[in-house]
């Protein structure tokens, strides 16, 4: 190589540093660019997602649908997936890739960040916001005191037509996985087949139960914890309805990130998951999705009770991968 060509390689070096060009003989785009499968939406991850490639000069491509559906995708494309990371909105389905050996293992370093209880004990995914099981209910008909202590209550003939849930609904559908995991099918399936005999209301997602709460055309509904302080926000006011966190064990459910087994690109897709541990992206699950924050350092939500003050189940959130499972005892349940 001549010193001419030595001095323009240098400068171009620099000149596509000061860019965020990739590095210089490593295939520019490819190095400083990881494809993510996100089963969040993009409404809700977009903000972060640009704030990470701002800080780190590193870019995403992402590609959005359902959990469930995106963990289907990464099996059927096996080892030519083009995914680096999956970002569920539940356990569950990263659950189902590690048993499916398709994640590696994240280093120590990153998954000490986090609660063991929020994180996969093989190491294969960790939790990055959290999530409870509530009974929102309306102050105006309901006092806190006659709420049942765990949801078998609902089936008492006083509820009888007064409860609303969300079958079709993702968060729904992990909650009874968890009751399958934690109690049997058996119970599982009793306590279904007595809620739609009680006259429970069926919506299609968590948002229409908040709001029939609200109006008064039902006095409780079961649903996502942050949907209250969500429409509370959006509104810019108090609304008819309440939180109240059973005592009698509810689920505290995951957001989490696996890294791709097949990526090549996993020192890059690490720095992701490192940023949604960082101080900055905590405060956004803090405060702008109202859930809980899992990194060990973040500062929870002053709205909000703290983690171990709700009873939440012993459970193994991995276990939550058996939709198909669930799904049919819903069916078999007459829910779906």
């Amino acid at each position: 190589m001549t010193m001419l060509q030595s001095i323009s390689k240098t400068m171009l070096a620099l000149l596509c540093l000061a860019a965020g060009c990739g590095p210089v003989g490593q295939s520019g785009e490819e190095a400083q660019e990881i494809t993510i499968y996100s089963g969040r939406s993009e409404d809700l991850i977009r903000p972060l997602l640009a704030q990470f490639t701002e800080e780190t000069g590193i870019r995403v491509r992402v590609r959005y649908g359902q959990s469930s559906e995106m963990a289907a995708t990464i099996l059927e494309e096996g080892r030519n997936s083009p995914a680096d990371l999956f970002f569920s909105q539940d356990a569950g389905a990263l659950g189902a890739l590690h048993h499916a050996h398709r994640l590696a293992t994240l280093p120590d370093g990153l998954l000490e960040r986090v609660d063991p209880a929020f994180r996969s004990p093989n190491g294969a995914w960790v939790g990055v916001s959290g999530r409870a099981r509530v009974v929102v209910y309306n102050p105006t008909r309901v006092s806190p005191e006659e709420l049942p202590v765990d949801l078998a209550g609902f089936c008492a003939p006083e509820w009888r037509g007064r409860v609303g849930w969300a079958p079709p609904n993702a968060s729904f559908q992990s909650f009874v996985t968890a009751m399958r995991v934690t109690r049997g099918d058996a119970a599982a399936r009793e306590w279904l087949r007595c809620m739609q005999a009680n006259g429970a209301r069926a919506f299609a997602k968590n948002t229409p139960i908040l709001a029939a709460v609200a109006s008064g055309e039902i006095d409780v509904g079961l649903s996502n914890h942050y949907y209250l302080h969500t429409l509370e926000k959006e509104q810019g006011r108090a609304i008819d309805a309440r939180n109240h966190y059973p005592e009698g064990g509810t689920l505290i459910n995951v957001a989490g990130v696996g890294l791709l087994r097949t990526s090549p690109r996993q020192p890059l897709a690490l720095e992701f998951v490192r940023f949604l541990l960082s101080e900055s992206a905590q405060h956004y699950f803090t405060h702008t999705t109202f859930e809980y924050p899992l990194a060990r350092d973040a500062v929870p939500n002053d709205a909000l009770p703290p983690l171990q003050t709700l009873h939440p189940d012993d459970l193994d959130l991995s276990r939550l991968d058996d939709l198909g499972g669930t799904l049919k005892l819903l069916q078999e349940a007459g829910v779906l």
